[in-house]
């Protein structure tokens, strides 16, 4: 009886969960910092239906001085996207990175890069107050297994996106 009690707990709550209205496309800038340095990304996200979207992110982020190094990346996410209440909403979802990595202290681990990884964030979508405008705050943990980001990494970013 105990165990039927938590599992119709757990599934009243995940159905409470409404599904979010994705917009169709938004487009901004993504920038943040992590372990492996800082930077900004030029962000589009593409909407495939009323739950789910596609982000693409082009971005560089480095650091300066010795040992320091310049990475230029495409990011790739499927996102999931559940509805909090009005506009506020959360996603998470798999994704990849392919880049050029140049070091600037010895230029042994320049060229290409791969990671693999996610993205988990939680933003807040104007529109339902009638302004075309998304602010979202995320996290994005990825493993690279090719090049000079070898290694696990992560960090945060801030988006501010135009949606349409």
């Amino acid at each position: 009886m105990k165990k039927q009690f938590i599992a119709l707990m757990i599934f009243a709550a995940f159905g409470t969960i409404a599904n979010a209205q994705v917009n169709p496309h938004a487009i901004g800038v993504r920038g943040g910092l992590g372990n492996f340095g800082r930077g900004g990304e030029v962000s589009y996200q593409h909407g495939l239906g009323s739950a789910n979207r596609l982000e693409l992110d082009l971005g560089w982020r480095g650091t300066s001085g010795v040992g320091g190094y310049s990475h230029l990346a495409l990011t790739g996410i499927y996102h999931w996207v559940w509805n909090i209440e009005g506009g506020l909403n959360w996603f998470a979802g798999p994704g990849a990175r392919v880049g050029l990595y140049s070091d600037k202290s010895n230029g042994a681990n320049d060229g290409l890069t791969v990671s693999v990884g996610g993205q988990i964030g939680i933003e807040y979508d104007f529109n339902e107050l009638g302004a075309p405008l998304q602010l979202a705050l995320d996290t994005r943990p990825m493993w690279g297994f090719l090049g000079g980001t070898s290694g696990f990494g992560y960090g945060g970013a801030f988006s501010l996106r135009y949606t349409f």
